[in-house]
């Protein structure tokens, strides 16, 4: 199979998917809603800069959405869009290869 001439498409998703963190910022938000102090705990090596980044980029890909609660004090909530849950079975996927073979 000749690759020279990659799916734009599939170039995209593997570009966004195979950045530092985003996988398991997917995979801790496939439990449901958190706060980015709740994500941040979860992937505690993750700097906040680099959560906060993170963050815009999938929303800015209608993979996560942001919600903001006008409660004292303010609370934001981070959840994955219909986009994000359709990577449910690729997360899974990932964790049963890593599982079986590293």
């Amino acid at each position: 199979m000749d690759y020279s001439q990659m799916c734009p498409k599939y170039e995209h998703a593997i570009e966004l998917l195979g950045k530092r963190w985003t996988g398991l910022i997917i995979r801790v938000l496939l439990d449901g809603p958190k706060r980015f102090k709740d994500i941040k705990a979860q992937i505690p090596d993750m700097s906040d800069r680099i959560l906060t980044e993170r963050m815009k980029e999938l929303e800015q890909q209608a993979i996560v959405a942001r919600s903001v609660f006008p409660e004292k004090p303010v609370r934001i909530e981070y959840s994955l869009t219909e986009k994000g849950l359709a990577l449910e079975p690729v997360i899974e996927s990932i964790q049963s290869w890593s599982e079986n073979w590293t």
